[in-house]
């Protein structure tokens, strides 16, 4: 295929710009021409990967009192930011993550085509279905999915004034509003970028594909596992960057189990205890920092906080996970973890030694749980996110080239 120019867009959390450089680097890979606009802390690893960087307007997606800005006034001003970046790349198709609206917005102005690329598990509804990020599993019974079915009415409201929101929006740029709720993802391409194992069972409409996980991480080098018994298992101790800023689960970790029949990598992420911790045993060792894509192969267990991009990449290296959320999108991928099989979810307000302790020995303790993460590492070997990705991309544009130029062609009414 002649290669193709892509606009790529990211919220700069890692959660949502890692996937975004995962991809970039596979549209490159196949020798397409690439930018990536996100925030500027990640611009020195965009250009290493050959990709050209554009610095994103960077506003929060949350209004606070410094940054007193609602959301979708931001994404106006941004949108209007981005579109000089538009028209000056051309680019054949626009890639926005999900909470990344203003490059979809700018794009749909400039008429180019734009897909969405939803780094975590399918937030949209279907019925039956929990309230997403609520942290409860698909129910058991028809009685329960009719229990949730009956509770969509509150969900919806505040799905619809997101929708009116968003469409005042696309009134001050010019667009026409959008029926649909979740009227920011978009209707030609959606790329969901987690395991298909994760997701409920539903009937997915057309434009959705779920591609597998799109992993990227900062490099890193290889550290020394902790002293003890090779014939021990080796548990990973991975809390989130971003969330338990009092370091609880590392805490309640480290101590629960210094002295069981494990071996303890332990990582506080750049971010000391600001205190120290009450019991470190001998077969534990304590890290600044670790290459999750280096050192989860070579694990049995992982404990922490669930965030999407730790979770996905442990179980891809077949470790069995053990998911203490703390936040957000957190407690979804607890459940759906849970649900399918694959580890044990630990509730953040139970966390303390005991019960971190009861819930590793449970994981390893279950051959069902980890002969689950080695099925979703076999299949995370077999697949390719990314290429797969590519393509749908590709074919999204020659699709878009093909409606384009039969609407050249139509005659004139």
């Amino acid at each position: 295929m002649k290669p193709l120019r892509f606009l790529l867009a990211a919220f700069g959390d890692p959660g949502h710009a890692f996937p975004a450089i995962a991809l970039a680097r596979a549209l490159r890979a196949r020798g397409h021409a690439v930018t990536l606009q996100t925030w500027t802390r990640w611009r020195e690893h965009v250009e290493e990967a050959g990709v050209a960087f554009a610095a994103a307007p960077e506003y929060h997606v949350f209004p606070t009192r410094g940054r007193p800005l609602k959301p979708y006034e931001a994404v106006l001003h941004a949108a209007r930011e981005t579109a000089p970046l538009v028209r000056e790349l051309a680019p054949d198709a626009i890639v926005a993550d999900i909470l990344t609206l203003a490059p979809a917005l700018a794009g749909e102005v400039e008429g180019v085509p734009v897909a969405t690329l939803i780094p975590h598990v399918d937030p949209r509804p279907a019925p039956g279905f929990p309230p997403y990020s609520l942290g409860a599993r698909l129910p058991r019974t028809t009685a329960g999915g009719r229990l949730w079915t009956a509770a969509e009415a509150v969900t919806t409201r505040g799905l619809e004034r997101g929708r009116d929101e968003l469409n005042a929006t696309r009134a001050k740029l010019g667009l026409p509003a959008i029926d649909r709720v979740h009227n920011g993802i978009s209707d030609r391409l959606v790329l969901v970028a987690t395991f298909p194992q994760l997701e409920y069972p539903r009937a997915w409409p057309a434009s959705t594909h779920v591609v597998g996980p799109l992993m990227w991480e900062l490099p890193y080098h290889d550290v020394a596992l902790p002293d003890g018994d090779r014939a021990w298992p080796l548990v990973l101790v991975a809390p989130s960057t971003s969330q338990d800023p009092d370091q609880r689960l590392l805490r309640a970790a480290v101590d629960g189990l210094a002295n069981e029949p494990v071996r303890v990598l332990a990582t506080w992420n750049r971010r000391p205890p600001w205190r120290a911790l009450r019991r470190v045993g001998a077969n534990t060792r304590l890290v600044e920092w670790i290459s999750y894509a280096r050192t989860m192969p070579r694990c049995d267990a992982v404990v922490c906080h669930a965030g999407h991009g730790t979770m996905v990449r442990a179980l891809a290296s077949g470790c069995v996970v053990v998911a203490v959320p703390a936040a957000g999108d957190m407690n979804e991928n607890a459940a759906r973890l849970d649900w399918v099989g694959a580890g044990v979810r630990l509730p953040g307000r139970f966390v303390c030694p005991a019960a971190v302790r009861l819930a590793v020995a449970r994981a390893l303790g279950e051959p069902e749980r980890r002969e689950r993460a080695r099925e979703l590492a076999a299949w995370a070997r077999s697949a390719d996110p990314g290429a797969r990705a590519a393509q749908l991309l590709e074919a999204m544009v020659a699709q878009a080239r093909v409606r384009r130029d039969a609407g050249c062609r139509a005659p004139a009414s």
